[in-house]
């Protein structure tokens, strides 16, 4: 079972996501901010690079918004592809800032894949994870 961390602070867009996802099959965690999704990544991570032989990332795909209080997505995302541990880990920037500009940035600053919520039903969200965890 692929494992999902989403990091979203509306809880209706929390409530038809999580809904979506764990239907499809997903295990899932939520964030409701920046500094409890890199907590939870951080702390997964480190037990699974304390031991010898290195396992796979957790999770295996994190879903970012980049409007959230205290740390936003942008710092999240830089935190984490600035630490060679967590460099690898697939993140899709899912937010509604849809400018040029931010879609390169977010490129830019290592997302794997940048969707604007407003362009993607549940179901196409799904569709887009799928296509990366393949």
């Amino acid at each position: 079972m692929k494992k999902i961390l989403l990091v979203e602070d509306d809880p209706f867009l929390i409530d038809i996501y999580s809904t979506r996802l764990k239907k499809s099959g997903f295990k899932l965690e939520i964030a409701d901010n920046g500094g409890e999704a890199l907590k939870k990544i951080r702390k997964r991570n480190a037990a699974n690079f304390g031991k010898k032989k290195k396992k796979n990332l957790w999770p295996d795909v994190l879903i970012l918004d980049i409007v959230l209080a205290g740390i936003d997505g942008w710092q999240v995302l830089q935190e984490i592809k600035k630490d060679e541990k967590l460099k690898d880990l697939k993140i899709i920037v899912f937010t509604n800032l849809g400018q040029k500009e931010e879609v390169e940035k977010g490129l830019r600053l290592g997302a794997t894949k940048y969707l604007v919520k407003a362009h993607y039903t549940p179901s196409e969200l799904v569709e887009e994870i799928e296509k990366i965890i393949k």
